[in-house]
């Protein structure tokens, strides 16, 4: 993609680098063979973080940086537009009365945690290997075709092939609940029904992963007082983002933009 092909984005007088929408249109999702959707999310995207600096300098603050991981801190921009926000009025604690409502809405949408079984058989390889990850790789897929083909033989096949040490019992990891896993494992242990096999192995650090659900127990619905604090914290997260869809709304209603229409997405 050629950024000349798009306008300058132009901020209140302030030309936009078009390296920092490129940088930017990766963390933006667009269908396959058409980046220049990407180009247009990224400079909306960019056009938005413009003028929330732009605003913060106007106001006179001054950088903070906070410590976001281990020795990990914010950049400059980052805590200036982190700064500015935190300026934005609170909305308060919910009421008791409408964490009520919300909850008695539909009460069965507040469980607790699922639990399952689970088997898998593990392919081992650094993923970050390319040539291991693709050897390993390739040795999943059969393993997975295996499985799939003698579903009965799951144990046997893990016990003989697994690089886990769960091989000893077939595979099986036992009783598992959400954040048990990596994150990829999990995902795909909620896309399949009891019984089932995952269809194409699944990629995590420790390498490709065959699983199986060996069975799954929908937590129970939570009473008010359990689901109360769930609630309040969604609700309390959801007018807070309002609050700073507004704001924004509002610089960019006050501002001269061109390249750029940021007000489609916020």
């Amino acid at each position: 993609m050629n950024p000349a092909m798009f306008p300058d984005v132009v901020v209140n007088g302030e030309t936009v680098p078009h390296a920092l929408i490129a940088a930017e249109t990766q963390n933006q999702a667009a269908p396959a063979g058409k980046p220049g959707i990407a180009w247009r999310k990224a400079a909306n995207a960019v056009a938005v973080r413009t003028l929330l600096l732009q605003e913060a300098r106007r106001r006179g603050m001054e950088p903070d940086p906070e410590e976001v991981g281990p020795g990990r801190f914010e950049t400059e921009e980052e805590a200036l537009i982190r700064g500015l926000l935190d300026t934005l009025p609170g909305q308060g604690a919910p009421s008791e009365d409408a964490v009520r409502a919300e909850w008695s809405r539909d009460p069965a949408r507040f469980r607790a945690p699922p639990l399952w079984e689970v088997s898998h058989i593990l392919a081992a390889c650094d993923p970050r290997d390319e040539a291991a990850r693709d050897k390993a790789g390739i040795r999943a897929r059969a393993l997975t075709a295996d499985a799939l083909k003698n579903p009965a033989g799951f144990a046997r096949l893990a016990a003989s092939q697994s690089d886990c040490g769960s091989k000893g019992n077939g595979g099986a990891l036992g009783q598992l609940g959400p954040g048990d896993t990596v994150p990829e494992f999990e995902a795909a242990l909620r896309r399949l029904s009891e019984g089932e096999i995952t269809a194409e192995p699944v990629l995590s650090r420790h390498g490709w992963h065959v699983i199986r659900l060996d069975a799954a127990a929908e937590g129970a619905v939570l009473p008010f007082e359990a689901a109360a604090p769930r609630i309040r914290d969604a609700m309390e997260k959801a007018a807070w983002t309002r609050t700073v869809r507004d704001f924004v709304a509002e610089l960019v209603a006050q501002a001269d933009i061109t390249g750029a229409d940021p007000a489609r997405q916020i």
